[in-house]
């Protein structure tokens, strides 16, 4: 055995991390007051490396699979680590974050918050807040995949499933209840809390509560062979068990029972219920015997009052402390003083300001002088700077007492002596058993403490040793994609009529003069035709009016952009260190989802053409976060050009992460990725995010990691399965099938179909003057073996050249008009500017135009 060290302020909480191949005996985690995490291997006394990112107190800890490691902190975060890197960040709650938990089900986690609420988080997103407790929550605990356990401060337990119902609400505890753990048939459960007792609750009961001579029971811990573990404020572990073969011996059971025996209980803690010593019974009392395991009589004996608990299996009341303060005492006999109808140990007088009214603070030495000072100062409306100087007050003139035979080498921080007092101590002088939730007793919002920040350790994940996976044995033509993936194919005469058309409709301040629309003609010219020579700066001048047209009427302005950026002049001109915030700002102010689905679109394929220059990719990469945040809300629409578009700019990340080895980035990458295909229908944006994941994932064991715990490896197993079209199981992701080599399968053949991100894709509609050649071209994208299970019973025994040749007789019938009107899904409609989307919605106040529809 051997002490741990690394902090520089007291540690607040402990976690094991499961044993992997590199630490087959697992590693242990420590988070303290000084912001940081030490993960400890059992063999060394000093950190193997500390995990910094936090700005407060880390306060509880939980490790998942694969080395994932969860923290929540003072700071209101919870963070996702992984190895010695921190993955994502988990923003959303109000207060501190006092409970984590990985869930079983790969890529769910948990956090239990001061703000009263619990979020669950999938992939880095919060997917479901739960809400009920009336306090602080400060301990989950997992039953199931489904189902979940919550404790808090409102002295309540409620267990809930993930779909957010609460099933059902447990009491029995008076006081908050601190820490809750399952036991290994994953139905009963632990609870510890302030009211100095161990309940253990079986089929929704409470089955037996065990006093301890403390009044803070912090933490609870059920081991795999039944036993509990209990960690108390008066430093002392101890552990409960059901087996003969491990009980104490008989003198160290009577030592526990003379230490309750002795114990003093302040009847202000409401423990007990109410007490009036003159109406209590004497000891004759205890020879009547308890009615269930558990139960508390009070007797007064003389002068004193004494709790007494019945033991079951002893057969007799066994006494668990003296009762002081009780409320039969008058002002003289308990020198305590009447304020409002209560007793209180202290009343001062407090003047704020000598022109002003002083005001009455009422004060047990029980109580938490900061809390009290808070209270106090909300109660009469008083500017809360003056709570530090309240509190050293209230310290100062109570000279450290405290109720009962209290070691002051411990801290309390709800009943008084020896708390932590932040900025009274530091390193070392900390007392031992600090609150492992709050230090000094309470969670202050905003409030910091100045600690040391201790040296790093070697990280040993990233040496020598570390398992490389062999190369495959077959070229993969899918991934790592090494360039970006564009949307280049557009109708410039449909572009330019429908914004001619629009700009009659513009307000008058925003109206493009005749030259205005030469200019654009121009611009859409070069750039449509990779022309050597650039656009002038009247000509983007000109471009950036008509892109702050209002939103019905912007799109066709928006298509231009989209095709101008892959310019090197345009992309240069706004995606630079000088106008590049203001341009992705527009761009993200259009990527609003209740915006127009039109400008959704045509804004998710501008910012996927921005790639394609080196001014657009580093603003892309420096408003990553931003962007992607915002173009995720659109994954809930049922558009699937939206949801191609939306892939396909996941790709695009991936391919520039891949390059610089960002493991923050790639972990939003895998975040979106995973999101979005719980989601998406459409089997080309499933393919590109597929794509995007190989790409991440390529050479980079950390990605795979944390692909596997964000539960990614098995949501892709399913479309192993897929067969048109043939790319998704011909998409194989490497490492994915932890150490094993697979052959690639050849890429799919002209029968099963499916498209190749390698050559330039077209639209059906590209084809439209040669009616022949679509033809082909549908019969090519579709399959022959997918095109035999389409037609209807008439047609089964046709040949594929009938089949032909009848489609042939019927587009020969139809103008190109009706025909495009026809793919884009409008057939019937007689109108040239009443064009709806892929989803049946309206995307412009009066129409769409054609080119803004078109598929890849």
């Amino acid at each position: 055995m051997h002490c741990m060290s690394g902090h520089s302020n007291f540690v607040s909480c402990v976690c094991i991390i499961p044993s992997s191949d590199i630490y087959p005996r697992g590693l242990i985690a420590t988070g303290g007051n000084d912001h940081n995490i030490c993960i400890f291997t059992l063999d060394s006394s000093a950190p193997l490396y500390i995990l910094k990112g936090h700005k407060n107190t880390v306060c509880s800890l939980s490790s998942g699979k694969f080395g994932t490691l969860l923290s929540g902190s003072w700071d209101t975060t919870a963070k996702v680590w992984l190895n010695d890197k921190c993955m994502m960040t988990l923003q959303g709650h109000t207060a501190a974050v006092w409970a984590v938990k990985i869930l079983p089900e790969q890529g769910l986690m948990l956090t239990g918050s001061a703000d009263k609420t619990i979020k669950l988080w999938k992939a880095g997103r919060c997917e479901r807040t739960f809400s009920g407790h009336e306090d602080c929550v400060r301990g989950l605990a997992i039953l199931n995949e489904t189902e979940f356990l919550s404790c808090a401060n409102d002295a309540s337990i409620r267990r809930w499933q993930i779909t957010g119902e609460c099933l059902e609400v447990y009491y029995g505890h008076t006081n908050y209840i601190y820490s809750i753990s399952v036991f290994p048939n994953c139905k009963d459960f632990v609870t510890t809390a302030e009211d100095r007792s161990l309940r253990i609750w079986k089929r929704g009961e409470c089955a037996q509560t065990i006093r301890l001579p403390a009044q803070s029971i912090w933490c609870c811990c059920v081991l795999e062979n039944g036993d509990i573990v209990v960690g108390a404020s008066d430093g002392i572990i101890r552990v409960f068990t059901e087996s003969v073969d491990r009980t104490a011996s008989p003198e160290e059971l009577q030592a526990f029972e003379n230490e309750l025996s002795q114990a003093t209980i302040d009847s202000k803690t409401g423990d007990l219920g109410d007490i009036d010593a003159d109406q209590l019974p004497g000891k004759e009392h205890l020879n009547e015997p308890g009615t269930r395991e558990g139960q508390t009589r009070l007797i007064k004996d003389g002068e004193k009052v004494e709790a007494y608990q019945w033991s079951v299996s002893d057969g007799r009341w066994l006494k668990i402390g003296d009762v002081v303060g009780s409320s039969g005492a008058n002002q003289q006999t308990s020198g305590r003083v009447l304020y409002e109808g209560k007793e209180f140990d202290y009343v001062f007088t407090i003047d704020v300001n000598e022109s002003g009214p002083s005001y009455k603070l009422p004060y047990n030495t029980s109580d938490d002088p900061w809390l009290t000072a808070y209270n106090f100062l909300q109660k009469n409306d008083l500017n809360p700077m003056f709570l530090d100087q309240v509190a050293k007050f209230i310290i100062d003139n109570t000279k450290g007492q405290t109720l009962g035979n209290v070691n002051t080498d411990f801290s309390d921080p709800f009943t008084g002596g020896g708390r932590y007092v932040p900025g009274s101590s530091s390193g070392s002088d900390v007392s031992a058993a600090a609150d492992p939730f709050t230090g000094s007793g309470r969670y202050v919002p905003g409030s910091t403490s100045s600690t040391g920040v201790p040296s790093a350790g070697t990280d040993r994940f990233i040496g020598s040793g570390v398992f490389q996976s062999s190369p495959l044995k077959a070229l993969n033509i899918y991934f790592p994609k090494k360039e970006a993936v564009t949307f280049d194919q557009a109708n410039l005469t449909q572009i330019l009529g429908k914004l001619k058309e629009l700009n009659a409709t513009a307000p008058e301040e925003q109206k493009l003069t005749e030259d205005d629309l030469v200019l654009l003609e121009k611009i859409l010219s070069l750039t449509s035709n990779n022309s050597a020579e650039g656009p002038t700066a009247h000509q983007l001048q000109t471009l950036w009016k008509a892109v702050n047209w209002p939103e019905d009427i912007v799109f066709p302005a928006l298509d231009i952009l989209r095709l101008s950026i892959r310019h090197p002049t345009v992309n240069e001109n706004f995606c630079n260190e000088k106008e590049g915030a203001q341009f992705s700002s527009h761009l993200l102010k259009l990527l609003n989802p209740k915006g127009k689905p039109a400008n959704q679109l045509l804004t998710l394929r501008t910012l996927c053409n921005c790639f394609i220059g080196q001014a657009g990719q580093r603003l892309m990469m420096s408003q990553r976060e931003s962007l992607l945040s915002q173009a995720i809300e659109l994954k809930s629409g049922s558009n699937k050009n939206i949801h191609i578009a939306l892939a396909t700019l996941t790709l695009n990340y991936s391919v520039c992460l891949h390059k610089n080895h960002n493991i923050e980035g790639k972990a939003q990458c895998l975040s979106v990725i995973s999101t979005v295909l719980e989601v998406v229908q459409d089997l080309e944006a499933t393919f590109r995010l597929l794509v995007a994941l190989g790409t991440l994932i390529s050479d980079d064991s950390n990605a795979v990691q944390l692909a596997k715990s964000l539960g990614v490896d098995t949501q892709i197993k399913k479309y192993g399965s897929v067969s048109e079209p043939a790319k998704e199981m011909k998409c194989p992701l490497p490492s994915m099938e932890r150490e094993k080599e697979k052959e690639l399968e050849e890429p799919s053949d002209i029968e099963e179909g499916g498209l190749d991100l390698t050559v330039s894709l077209k639209p059906v509609s590209f084809y439209i003057a040669d009616k022949k050649e679509m033809l082909q071209q549908c019969f090519y994208v579709i399959g022959e073996k997918k095109l035999q299970k389409m037609l209807p019973d008439v047609l089964k025994n046709c040949s594929i050249e009938e089949i032909k040749k009848l489609c042939q007789d019927q587009l020969e019938l139809l103008s190109e008009k009706k025909l495009l009107k026809i793919l884009e899904g409008e057939n019937g409609i007689d109108s040239d500017t009443e064009e709806e989307a892929d989803d049946g919605s309206k995307m412009g106040s009066e129409s769409v135009s054609q080119y803004s529809l078109q598929s890849l």
